[in-house]
């Protein structure tokens, strides 16, 4: 019989599959079977993060709800109390000097008829004009309309420039006799580069629609009109300063040359001149003038999440912005 002969006994084994096929099929096996696991470990992966996001939600969530009605459930519950408002660094636009901060806490402070007095401490060099004003305005509002409420204000370590601003509306002002009081007076700081700019050889090129558009430009030459308007409004606001001062303190004051020069003084020598009343902390105010040793807290506080939010650098942008804007910009420090 020829080799070629076919082999038509069903009894005799076949032939087997040639390796290649056999490889081709443990190949594609083993691709469905890393597909599979891949997708399983992502659909796991992408449900912990759901499950973490709706963690971190929920937790963020409590805490401001508990933030934000824990102090007022405190304070329903107290009976007669001294009702305290913490004013600590620059009178800005942010921060618990802020006029946005400080109002609603003095609000809540006035209103609430368990509080027989409101305690303002202050530990403040000063800082924006506006921002006292209207804390001021709003003092004087309340105070009108709560007169049998008095605001005493209780330095601690400075009150000077703006703070002073603010703690002259009070109705007595207590300090130590080693905190720094006064500094009534405003400034406006800035650089001029024009010289250096000559010797490096840098030419400033600015161009405005408007004949003092370019006012303060630091890299510009200042002109004598404009040095004087910017001396004009800052006495301006310095008057503004020195009126509220005087209406506040009356014939405590005992004025002086020197008194709304911008110098400041110790707690003791304010005490003499009549820009405080005497010496005290917040304690000894509560228990001896008050007469109501329990001290409820209405500062407005900053929450968890603006402060993991400004931890991971939130505001960085625009705190960078800011500096830039402040540089002409009047100041009570």
């Amino acid at each position: 019989m020829s080799d070629n002969t076919r082999n038509d006994n069903p009894n005799e084994p076949r032939p087997s599959a040639p390796a290649t096929f056999n490889n081709w099929e443990r190949d594609t096996l083993e691709r469905l079977v890393f597909a599979t696991v891949r997708e399983q470990r992502a659909a796991r992966r992408w449900g912990i993060f759901f499950k973490l996001s709706f963690l971190v939600l929920a937790f963020f969530s409590i805490w401001a709800y508990f933030d934000f009605n824990f102090g007022t459930s405190d304070i329903e519950s107290l009976g007669r109390h001294t009702a305290l408002i913490e004013i600590e660094g620059s009178i800005d636009e942010e921060g618990s000097g802020a006029a946005d901060t400080v109002i609603p806490s003095l609000n809540k402070a006035f209103s609430d008829a368990g509080s027989a007095a409101v305690v303002l401490r202050i530990n403040s060099p000063g800082g924006s004009p506006v921002q006292a004003g209207i804390i001021v305005d709003e003092i004087q509002r309340l105070k009108r309309g709560y007169p049998n409420k008095p605001l005493y204000v209780v330095v601690d370590e400075i009150c000077a420039s703006g703070g002073y601003y603010i703690a002259s509306a009070g109705d007595k002002i207590f300090v130590n006799k080693a905190s720094i009081v006064g500094s009534v007076g405003v400034l406006m700081d800035g650089f001029g580069f024009t010289g250096l700019m000559d010797k490096l050889g840098v030419e400033r090129r600015l161009l405005t629609a408007g004949e003092n558009k370019g006012f303060l430009d630091p890299f510009s030459p200042q002109s004598d009109k404009q040095k004087q308007h910017a001396l004009s409004m800052l006495n301006e606001i310095h008057e503004q300063f020195i009126a509220v001062v005087r209406a506040g303190r009356g014939k405590r004051l005992k004025e002086n040359p020197e008194i709304f020069s911008g110098l400041y003084w110790t707690g003791a020598k304010a005490v003499e001149m009549g820009l405080a009343d005497g010496f005290g902390t917040v304690d000894t105010v509560a228990r001896d003038v008050v007469k109501a040793e329990d001290i409820i807290d209405y500062t407005a506080h900053e929450g968890l999440p603006e402060r993991v939010l400004k931890k991971f650098g939130a505001s960085v942008g625009a705190g960078a912005v800011k500096s830039v804007y402040r540089g002409a910009v009047p100041s009570l420090r």
